[in-house]
Order: C-alpha cells, then structure tokens, then sequence
C-alpha cells in the first residue's frame, strides 16, 4: 500500500513538472483574483489576497453546520476562525462543538514558471461532527501541514494539482500517530463552474481509534477518503458548492457516502 502512495506522489510531481504553467497573478485573475483556497476537506498552496475576506458555512449530515471566515493579511499570509455545532438545522438543541478553531496559512514561495508554490500552515477545524467519546471530527482536522501547488491554463480553463502532507494534533487522542499525504486536483471551466477531486491517504485514521474502544464502530478502514466537488462561482463574490464524500466507504460507522453543501461570499475591505 504504501508503494502506492509513493508512486502517485511520483506521478503527480512528475504532473507538476510537465503540465504548462502560468504566473501566479495570471491564475489569481482567471478566479476573480483569488485562487482555491481549499479544495473540499484539503488545503491548496493558494491564499487569500492582501484586504481580501472570505464569510461561509457549510452544511454537514444530521443538521450540522460549520461557520468560518477567512482574512488575508498580505498576499502570502492568511488567518481565519471556524465554529459549528450539530442538529442545527432539526427540532432539537444543537450540539455545539467544544471549542472556536483556528486555521492559518503562509505561502513561503509564489508559483513560478517551472516551479511549484509552496505554502505551510495549521488548521484545526475538523469537518463532519464532534465525537465527544472520541475527541476528534468525523474527518480529523490537517494541523500542521505543508502543499505544493502547480496550475496550468488551457483554452477557457484553469487546473491545478495539489500534493501535501499533514500531522493533526487529533492524533494522539486515538494512538494513531501517523503522518499522513493528501492529493488532490481541481478544474474551472469558463470561469464559473469547478470540479474539485481529493484523495488522502488517512495514514492517521485507518485502524480502530481508542485503544480500548470497539473497532468496528468509529474511524476508518484503511482505505483513505476520496472526496469529489462541484462549485460554481455564481458572481465574483459568491461560491455555492456540493461535495460528496469518502466514496471509498472507508468510515467504519458508515453505510453510505457522505453529502454536503456549503456557501462562501467573498469581498475586499
């Protein structure tokens, strides 16, 4: 298994150094002057320009809902804070996550002509809801983590591919203190509408959580997630996506495919 994880890393720098490419102004401005900032549960290297905001939520099974906001501090640098809860949106009391999470990202190097960007950053938001016997999200948060992005353009679409590796802090609560890789691929077409594909390999989620807990009831199966979207820029400041996920079934709890909605509006100061 892990042959396989090194021979996709292998093809997608391979990807990297083939694909054509343009400047990273270039891509800002096919996207309304600003980049994926997220694919759908993993980072990409793009930030937030300089006065740029970013207000969103996002809908999750059984009535959940995350809010988050994002600012960009400088075009290399962006901070953001994220809060939801369960039962949301039901005829019951929502079920609040324990905790305010922070995210923060920082590119270290602007995507070149025949060279990737490089961008490093923490995020502790989870996606999915808060188990409280486990202490982790459904989908365990990045932490820290470290992406590669390179974007090509052809005719009337964008693409980039997306490569990193992650440590969540949430690892230590289950015995599962693998770091872990993530890959992923995004597509705009005509400047409004976006595919958004991700796989992570969940080195750090594939065996049966607490030491002392049922390992057929919480966690995943070793498998990883493989997540797809679809998001429309409906205006230049308005994102509405659909994501459906972990089509390899690889929850344990599961039976079935998760779904999602989420909207972000997007402006500047």
């Amino acid at each position: 298994m892990r042959k396989i994880y090194a021979g996709a890393a292998a093809l997608l720098i391979l990807l990297f150094g083939a694909s054509g490419v343009k400047g990273q102004e270039e891509f800002s401005a096919t996207l309304y002057d600003v980049p994926p900032r997220w694919l759908v549960d993993l980072p990409t290297a793009g930030t937030l320009p300089r006065g740029y905001f970013n207000i969103g939520v996002r809908f999750y099974p059984n009535g959940g809902a995350i809010g988050y906001t994002d600012i960009g501090l400088s075009n290399r640098l962006q901070l953001g804070i994220s809060y939801g809860a369960e039962d949301v949106i039901s005829n019951t009391d929502p079920n609040w996550n324990p905790r305010i999470e922070f995210n923060i990202k920082f590119r270290v190097v602007d995507e070149l002509e025949y060279f990737p960007a490089v961008t490093v950053g923490f995020s502790s938001q989870g996606f999915g809801a808060w188990n409280d016997e486990f202490d982790r999200y459904t989908f365990k948060s990045r932490g820290f983590y470290g992406v590669v992005s390179r974007s090509f353009y052809f005719y009337e679409w964008t693409s980039g591919w997306h490569f990193g590796v992650n440590y969540s802090l949430e690892n230590d609560v289950d015995d599962e203190k693998d770091i872990s890789v993530f890959a992923g691929f995004d597509a705009t077409f005509k400047y409004n509408l976006a595919l958004l594909m991700e796989y992570d390999a969940a080195l750090n989620d594939d065996r049966s959580g607490l030491p002392n807990g049922d390992p057929n009831t919480f966690g995943g199966k070793g498998r990883g997630y493989l997540n797809i979207g679809i998001k429309w820029l409906f205006t230049e400041k308005l994102e509405l996506a659909a994501h459906v996920k972990d089509l390899l079934l690889n929850r344990r709890e599961s039976d079935t495919i998760t779904r999602e909605i989420s909207i972000t509006y997007i402006d500047k100061f």
